[in-house]
């Protein structure tokens, strides 16, 4: 088939059979009523899979090209210095949290017995690592129909071991970020940005215009099918502040001390040279270790699909904002069933779903059964109220480990009262009327 051809020649042949397979068997179906609406779904076109492909022909495998060309566009688009491709948005939540514990940030270093302020109606990787490195997380209530921090409780939920935030910007819609980083600059602490569900959401603060992940010290991304834009699995972390990015990257990279790229030997030309820790002078700095890190990389075919997505990205915002916008439209007439969702002042959301709560009289099991039954995929808030959960059945027997500031009354609300549906982008107009038809349906 390739006789005669140059490796050049053979590789453009294939790439093109490969956009036209999928122009030609990956053809999104078009809806007809009554079709299931999932609550999100992959949106894509032959370039990501022509760069999947194109990853795949050079066999690198691990981190490359694709990652590199990756991690500048997204820390371009974002506004920041520094951004690094992880396997997961819980790895990058993982790996925002780790820096933080890095013996290289000092008096600020977070230790165990330490304190984190957080939410408990969230997803749990939000404040699993907090867990897992002995810090304490503090559980604050929420605001409904904002479903983010209730900002009155932060100065309560201090105490003198309060060393970080670290909260999400709930299904797109940012927190009060004035509020929370006005907090965070009077007493001192870290506060890390769960960007995993807000990718693309706008915030104004002090006459500027920001993208969420960004006004805090660290940010995190995720990018499994469902959310603003997808690899597959894979997630980023990125901070302007160049000693966390050194924390971020080496706890990413096994912990290493040396900065080094994959496949790259003696890039400060002092590979030999120098003595570290109790190690014998000389030794391998490649094989130099100043944190306790893992191997979170992401593979360079999955950043092959994430450059192609990145190219679409401000579309796919600008058609979640349009979709969110038409549904709420069409339930305006059952505000006095249901809470629909409200952004917080100075926001412009990059939804994620669309959040509603029922009102006294309305059963959410029921509503939810007659969605799914007619093909309406509805999901729950994540975790509701993590704090009932059998991974906090021990800590609740023992009354430590965790702390709660006051009730969690909206969290237990959202966990009993509160569902949601997509807005994702490769919904049409025809699929948010069927939801929102469905919906009076189910209340009335």
């Amino acid at each position: 088939m390739f006789t005669n051809k140059s490796e050049q020649e053979a590789k453009e042949q294939i790439l093109s059979l490969v956009k036209d397979y999928c122009d030609t068997y990956h053809k999104k179906k078009e809806y007809e009523e009554g079709d299931r609406i999932p609550y999100a779904s992959r949106v894509y076109d032959s370039s990501e899979m022509v760069n999947l492909v194109d990853s795949a022909l050079e066999f690198w495998l691990t981190s490359g090209r694709y990652t590199d060309e990756f991690e500048k566009k997204l820390a371009k688009y974002l506004g920041v210095k520094y951004c690094s491709l992880v396997n997961s948005g819980s790895s990058a939540n993982l790996c925002a949290f780790m820096a933080l514990t890095s013996p290289l940030l000092g008096e600020r270093r977070v230790k165990p017995g330490d304190e984190m302020i957080t939410v408990a109606a969230s997803f749990p990787t939000t404040v699993t690592p907090a867990i897992q490195y002995g810090v304490v997380p503090v559980f604050v209530d929420v605001t409904i129909p904002q479903y983010n921090i209730d900002v009155d409780k932060l100065e309560e939920a201090l105490s003198d071991r309060t060393k970080v935030v670290m909260i999400a910007h709930t299904l797109g819609n940012p927190f009060d970020l004035k509020a929370v980083k006005s907090f965070c600059d009077r007493h001192n602490l870290w506060l890390v940005e769960d960007n995993c569900d807000a990718l693309g959401s706008k915030y104004t603060l002090d006459g500027n215009e920001y993208l969420t992940g960004t006004v805090g010290d660290i940010g995190t991304s995720s990018f499994y099918p469902p959310h603003h834009m997808t690899m597959g699995e894979g997630g980023a972390v990125y901070t302007n502040n160049p000693l966390l990015n050194r924390c971020i990257r080496s706890m990413r990279d096994w912990g290493r001390d040396c900065v080094c790229a994959s496949g790259q030997d003696n890039l400060c030309g002092h590979r030999f040279d120098k003595q570290y820790g109790e190690l014998p002078l000389g030794y391998d700095h490649k094989y130099v270790y100043s944190h306790f890190g893992y191997n979170l990389k992401a593979t360079d075919m999955q950043a092959a699909i994430g450059c192609a997505q990145l190219e679409k990205f401000p579309s796919f915002v600008e058609r979640r904002r349009h979709n969110f916008d038409r549904l709420k439209a069409a339930l305006a007439r059952l505000e006095d069933k249901l809470i629909l969702p409200e952004p917080c002042e100075n926001s412009k959301p990059s939804w994620f779903g669309f959040m509603m709560t029922c009102k006294e009289g309305v059963d959410r099991n029921k509503v939810v059964q007659y969605l799914e039954n007619n093909g309406v995929q509805t999901r729950m808030l994540f975790a509701g109220n993590l704090t009932k959960h059998p991974c906090f059945d021990e800590m609740r027997k023992t009354g430590e480990g965790y702390r709660i500031v006051g009730e969690l009354t909206n969290t237990d609300r959202i966990m009993n009262d509160t569902f949601w549906v997509g807005v994702y982008p490769g919904m049409s107009d025809e699929m948010i009327d069927y939801m929102a038809k469905k919906i009076r349906e189910a209340i009335r």
